[in-house]
């Protein structure tokens, strides 16, 4: 009982004080000490000018601080959290007495997962603490920075008295700026961006710091599914949507069998003639009520449900079907590549299910590309998975490694599996034409792969200078949404068609012709 009175006087004790902080507070001091005056004499009015600067002096002093933010307020471990969500609280329950409000920001960064793959933890902590560096650089004094469990941030902006989405995401373009200039380390220059989802205090669900931390982490999830970089806003209907994105689990399955799981194709073009050499098939889910759905949605949930070799299923039926309809069209496309993952590699009877599919089709297997990940070659100890790849290989198929320069796998690797081409990882194509030390670190690959007789292809290219620069150091292929995005199988023929009625109108850029 006595904690609780004593709760209850501190809590009044701060609504007094937060009043008085108030500018507004100010107006009233001449009449205070007028009616001090008027009621009590001199010896009052003289007993409140005494105690009045105490009073405010107390008042501030037991208001929130602001300091700037360092280091010492990125924390980690399960306290980072309390912290986050108490200076939140802190300011929304003061709100309505003092006029202020505030705003949660997360930031997760892109492809963070890749990085770790590419460079290791112990880089990962080092960019971290970077970024950490930089996020506290560019926020005011007042505002807290928290390490998050997943590797992103969070901040909580500094009470303010407009605050508006405007503002908020001119906060959010400035942290993602100061995030923008390469990181070097050992040697190695690293390029890093992050998305950003906030939430107004105003808009949270509930006025508790760990309901407004939660809705800008909806809106970061938000922000994952629309690309590297992207900031949103949280909103009503973004809650509804991850409840509903969780309710797809029980959908997959029926989803495979529906045939609703079905493949976008990416194109791959030469960079010397610019002529087609094959496409990729990427699977996209097309939901009866929700339309079509990314594969970075979906995909996770089908490796969780076990389900990944029943999607390579789906996934290689429409490709040899797409491959046999462009025959039949006489289009001529030259190969469908396809990715396997660890489960499917792992069937003792994988290569002998592929050739059923290619007779299936009348198709030969060379023009089958098998993409493997680099992590699964560069880490695998399974007899299985290495005498599959090399049962592929020796059917004719073409055994493509991907995502390389991810996985480290070394050169007696590639020969082992009997590698065909090498997919250049997305990471090292970024700003190539802008950056030498990247351009230095693709000529070494394209200079290793063209001594080991290995074709090579670049993904993730976006922009016309990559392309060029990919050019004129070699590359033999490229992909990329500068190219083409992934599209149904019915667009790929009209697609065909206009890329080759341009072709022989753009000039020939090359160190070499094929």
């Amino acid at each position: 009982m006595v904690s609780r009175f004593f709760t209850a006087v501190f809590a009044r004790f701060s609504q007094i004080s937060a009043l008085m902080r108030r500018p507004e507070a100010f107006v009233f001091l001449p009449a205070l000490t007028l009616a001090a005056f008027w009621l009590g004499g001199e010896r009052i009015l003289i007993l409140t000018a005494l105690g009045a600067p105490l009073l405010f002096a107390i008042s501030g002093a037991v208001g929130p601080q602001q300091t700037p933010p360092d280091q010492s307020q990125v924390l980690e471990g399960l306290s980072l959290r309390a912290q986050i969500v108490g200076t939140l609280d802190a300011t929304l329950r003061e709100s309505h007495l003092s006029g202020r409000t505030t705003a949660c920001l997360v930031l997760q960064f892109d492809l963070a997962e890749r990085m770790v793959e590419q460079h290791g933890r112990a880089a990962q902590t080092e960019v971290l603490a970077r970024s950490a560096e930089r996020i506290c650089a560019s926020l005011r004094a007042g505002d807290v920075v928290a390490r998050l469990e997943g590797g992103g941030f969070a901040v909580a902006l500094a009470p303010v008295r407009r605050l508006d989405i405007e503002t908020v995401v001119q906060v959010a373009a400035r942290l993602q700026s100061a995030l923008s200039a390469p990181i070097s380390l050992n040697a190695t220059r690293i390029y890093i961006t992050c998305l950003i989802g906030f939430c107004l205090g105003s808009r949270a669900p509930e006025a508790t710091g760990a309901s407004l931390l939660n809705a800008a982490q909806i809106a970061a999830d938000d922000a994952l599914r629309h690309g590297p970089s992207a900031i949103r806003s949280f909103s009503e209907d973004m809650a509804a949507t991850r409840a509903d994105r969780d309710a797809l689990r029980d959908e997959l399955e029926r989803a495979l069998d529906e045939g609703q799981i079905r493949p976008h194709f990416q194109p791959q073009i030469s960079t010397h003639t610019g002529a087609i050499t094959g496409f990729e098939a990427l699977a996209r889910w097309y939901h009866p009520d929700k339309g079509l759905i990314p594969h970075a949605e979906f995909l996770p949930m089908i490796e969780d449900a076990g389900l990944s070799e029943r999607l390579g299923e789906v996934i290689l039926y429409h490709a040899l079907s797409a491959l046999a309809r462009w025959d039949r069209a006489g289009l001529n496309v030259p190969t469908v590549a396809v990715n396997f993952s660890s489960p499917e590699l792992r069937n003792p009877r994988l290569a002998e299910k592929l050739k059923w599919e290619l007779d299936r089709f009348d198709l030969e297997p060379k023009r089958l590309s098998v993409e493997v990940l680099e992590n699964v070659v560069a880490q695998t100890d399974n007899d299985i998975i290495v005498s599959n790849i090399a049962a592929l290989a020796a059917l004719g198929c073409g055994i493509d490694l991907d995502d390389f320069g991810t996985g480290h796998a070394s050169i007696t690797s590639i020969r082992r599996f009997a590698v065909r081409r090498i997919k250049i990882d997305r990471s090292f194509i970024t700003r190539l034409d802008e950056d030498r030390e990247q351009q230095k670190m693709v000529a070494a690959i394209l200079s290793m792969a063209e001594r080991l007789g290995l074709e090579t292809l670049a993904e993730g290219v976006e922009t016309p200078g990559e392309h060029a620069m990919l050019s004129q150091l070699g590359c033999g292929d490229v992909q990329g949404f500068g190219i083409a995005r992934p599209m149904p199988v019915d667009e790929t023929m009209e697609w065909i068609a206009r890329h080759r009625a341009k072709v022989g109108a753009i000039p020939r850029i090359g160190s070499r012709t094929r």
